[in-house]
């Protein structure tokens, strides 16, 4: 989806007009007008207005251009499963599991990696062969590439 029709969709659902809309995020009518067609997308600061308002993360709001996951533990990020910083924005790099209220739940790959192996195997991927795919996988994320520096 393109981001003209996710924000024309998210303000109907909304039920906001467009002078409403606007209202909301400091900008003119005619700005949503041509947001909605096409013509324009709007400014990264509008864009964080969008996403506080709509409760959506700007890869949605963007039309999800790029396939997010969370750069702790792997999970594929939707809307309802991303990180918040403790003043509500979206942060597209975690997961709510991983980083929440500004502090990461994980610290130690270890711990990480014993929870995934628990959790995660089953009839098809022993608990060893979950540890053996994460201990490779996981040192490539942003997280863990950040704890051992």
């Amino acid at each position: 989806m393109e981001t003209k029709d996710v924000i024309l969709e998210l303000r109907k659902k909304a039920g906001l007009s467009q002078d409403e809309l606007a209202e909301k995020v400091f900008v003119t009518r005619q700005a949503v007008s041509r947001w909605e067609t096409g013509e324009t997308v709007p400014n990264t600061e509008t864009l964080k207005l969008l996403s506080s308002l709509f409760d959506v993360s700007i890869n949605t709001l963007l039309g999800s251009p790029r396939k997010l996951i969370c750069q702790c533990c792997g999970m594929p990020l939707e809307d309802t499963v991303i990180s918040k910083e403790p003043d509500g924005s979206f942060n597209e790099d975690y997961c709510k599991w991983c980083y929440t209220d500004g502090k990461f739940v994980y610290t130690d790959m270890g711990k990480l990696v014993d929870f995934m192996a628990e959790h995660m195997s089953n009839e098809q991927y022993t608990p060893e062969q979950v540890r053996e795919y994460a201990m490779g996988f996981l040192p490539t994320l942003k997280h863990w590439q950040t704890e051992n520096k």
